[in-house]
């Protein structure tokens, strides 16, 4: 069980407040979006520099609580909220809005739409085939949806008994240039050597090979809440850690999959921490090149409430840490 002053955190941090209000007191479906550039400069911490962001608003209902975000062409962006909704998004190279869309994900075998069935956490865009990868928190399963976002072509359950918790499973995932998945949760387990994670062989939405599992000890920098692959086939990890002053703290740290086996422990390395004044809950990160430059995008989930944004930031990463080789890590053991 979560010790009482984290629990309190997360409550007040990622949940509406009693005494608050909702954005959104009448629903309203009205397709628009406004972008507004945010007034920061450009700079970084380690290996993370800001490059710019933007504040997203729209008076629709469903509009945020993002929760995973993929660039799926320039410019264009796919955004999915814990709410079972998904938006794609163009910004013209000025940063403002040119195209804009926002439905609700299907549902297995047209049944009611309920919030522990829809509670989408990550996704996988795969830009050959234009389909997408989503893992869902309530109930414990990854999806393969089809271009248009409109149909289930493939689900399958996460593997474990017992389940991993409902408010603590699948929230961040990757997918790995040799085709492989990784799924980690963010507090399953709550076991002594870390946060219990998946590796998958195969299409982790289709029958197949059961995944390895693996710990993921984050080091004190928090759970994780998303996942994106790199150019030089390791992983960079999200982690939001909560406290006071300021409520949201980011930190980004690279994973080499290289250290994955069968119930090993894996850390990772800090490359860096989104700036005190972006301070938000950022829950999605995607990956890019471009020109030999590799950009990282993050959007952060509002919650619905009043007092948070929905920030989607830009940064180039530089000056990553070198790659193990094979050598140095049978040293380090």
């Amino acid at each position: 069980m979560r010790r009482l002053l984290p629990a309190v955190l997360i409550f007040l941090a990622l949940g509406p407040v009693p005494g608050t209000h909702l954005r959104f007191p009448e629903t309203d479906l009205t397709e628009r979006v406004a972008v507004r550039p945010l007034r920061f400069a450009a700079g970084g911490d380690g290996s993370l520099r800001f490059v710019r962001g933007w504040h997203l608003t729209s008076p629709h209902s469903y509009f945020g609580g993002f929760s995973a975000v993929a660039r799926i062409g320039p410019g264009r962006f796919q955004l999915v909220g814990d709410n079972g909704y998904w938006t794609r998004l163009t910004l013209t190279p000025g940063g403002q809005p040119s195209r804009f869309r926002i439905a609700p994900l299907p549902t297995p075998d047209g049944r009611p739409r309920r919030k522990s069935m829809i509670d989408a956490e990550a996704m996988v865009f795969d830009p050959a085939s234009g389909k997408s990868w989503i893992a869902l928190e309530g109930i414990n399963q990854v999806w393969r949806l089809d271009a248009r976002l409109g149909a289930i072509e493939s689900r399958r359950k996460l593997p474990g008994q017992p389940n991993w918790p409902i408010n603590r499973g699948p929230e961040a995932m990757a997918r790995l240039a040799d085709g492989r998945t990784v799924v980690f949760s963010e507090d399953a387990d709550d076991d002594p050597r870390g946060r219990e994670a998946l590796l998958y062989i195969g299409d982790p939405a289709a029958p197949g090979p059961a995944p390895v599992r693996f710990f993921y000890s984050s080091g004190g920098r928090g759970l994780v809440s998303d996942a994106a692959a790199l150019p030089d086939g390791r992983i960079l990890l999200v982690h939001r850690r909560l406290g006071f002053d300021p409520v949201f703290t980011t930190i980004l740290a690279v994973l080499d999959p290289a250290d994955i086996g069968k119930d090993a422990v894996v850390g990772a390395r800090a490359i860096g921490r989104v700036p005190r004044l972006l301070a938000e809950n950022y829950e999605g990160a995607a990956v890019a090149v471009e020109q030999g430059r590799t950009w990282l995008w993050l959007v952060s989930d509002d919650n619905f409430n009043l007092w948070q944004r929905s920030l989607l930031l830009q940064f180039e990463l530089v000056g990553l840490p070198p790659k193990k080789t094979p050598d140095s890590k049978k040293a380090a053991r």
